[in-house]
């Protein structure tokens, strides 16, 4: 058989297994609409999204997953696939840190998927505001980055809010030089956000260490203001250049090539088990020797792993600091419900931010 003839069947073949997919997708998109409609009869109001369900499904992908393509890309194809299954049963709002083009619409995307409605809004604290106002289902909001650490206004949203996490996403973040310029060397001013800033101080400090940096809100910000000269440019996302127009003079410039940034996903309830997920606190013990040890003590007995702790001043008084502890299990874990009716006891301020599964992608 000559390579044409070969090439004419497995052509053939991919046509037949295209439209099997076609009709198994077709099939999986009223399977549900069903589920939409059983829900919509039995507990008016529910909510459709089930962030356990889907991190159940997409590590179970992925576990099964027999190549040739790669894991990661399978669960990604997947979550689309869920993405635009969910919005025939009820689309969903998701509020993001704007404008359009920034890395926390990436994370949005990458979590849930691209047939989500994003709404970009213009501080951390607009988001949380608009999630408890119901204008939103759900919103993104960064919390840490590998290279520069917490995000101070995050954790003190929940210093406020009666907000859950219900997710976290982490999303390896790239950053790029960009202008309307054709050459690094023409770059009088930068515009970037000041975590950007930050990320690439080394790369900027080599190569245009008399460019003026100027701050801005974010880096899709960042991205319009290039667009104002020549001699401009911004740090940011592939996403922004390519919204307005942008050359990338400069890939990958963050000093760590690691750089990823975790974000959370906020709501009004609680997730159920996945199977493996975290736990979030605020706690806060009294000012006196010994008191973090005792707050804690609880974790060891029970074989707890704690995977961060932060501390963040109350705003209740001066030198008075609460406590963000992240657990590894879910807040209904035997031993991590044990470790919480002990805590209820020893911490002045006890709060429980969500149990959420791990983020998978």
């Amino acid at each position: 058989m000559d390579a044409a003839t070969r090439l004419a069947d497995i052509r053939q073949r991919i046509d037949a297994i295209d439209s099997q997919l076609l009709a198994l997708l077709s099939e999986r998109a009223r399977c549900a609409q069903t589920v939409a409609e059983i829900k919509a009869d039995t507990v008016p109001g529910s909510h459709y999204y089930r962030p356990e369900r889907e991190a159940e499904i997409l590590r179970r992908i992925k576990a099964d997953n027999p190549g040739p393509l790669d894991g990661e890309e399978v669960a990604r194809l997947f979550r689309e696939i869920m993405s635009a299954c969910l919005a025939l049963e009820k689309p969903l709002a998701v509020g993001y840190l704007g404008p359009e083009g920034t890395f926390t619409q990436a994370a949005a995307l990458k979590h849930f998927g691209h047939s989500v409605h994003t709404l970009p809004f213009g501080t951390i604290g607009d988001i949380f505001r608009e999630v408890e106002a119901g204008s939103c289902q759900f919103g993104v909001v960064p919390v840490e980055n590998s290279t520069e650490g917490v995000i101070n206004h995050t954790l003190d949203m929940f210093l406020q809010s009666p907000l859950r996490i219900v997710g976290e996403v982490t999303l390896r973040i790239h950053q790029h030089l960009m202008s309307q310029a054709g050459v690094v060397t023409a770059i009088k001013r930068i515009f970037s956000h000041q975590q950007s800033f930050a990320q690439c101080r080394a790369w900027l400090d080599r190569h245009l260490p008399n460019a003026e940096r100027i701050p801005v809100g974010s880096n899709a910000e960042a991205a319009r203001r290039a667009t104002e000269s020549t001699d401009c440019a911004a740090i940011a996302g592939e996403a922004a250049a390519e919204l307005y127009c942008l050359r990338i003079l400069a890939n990958r410039i963050e000093d760590d090539p690691g750089n990823t940034t975790r974000f959370l996903i906020i709501g009004k309830e609680d997730a159920p088990a996945s199977g493996r997920d975290k736990t979030s606190l605020l706690l806060s013990c009294r000012n006196e020797a010994g008191g973090l040890y005792r707050l804690l003590t609880p974790f060891a007995e029970q074989q707890i792993s704690m995977t961060r702790i932060e501390s963040r001043p109350s705003r209740q008084g001066i030198w008075d600091y609460v406590f963000f502890v992240d657990l590894s299990g879910h807040r209904t874990d035997p031993p991590i419900a044990a470790a919480l009716e002990q805590l209820k006891a020893a911490a002045n301020l006890f709060k429980i931010l969500g149990s959420y599964p791990e983020a998978v992608l």
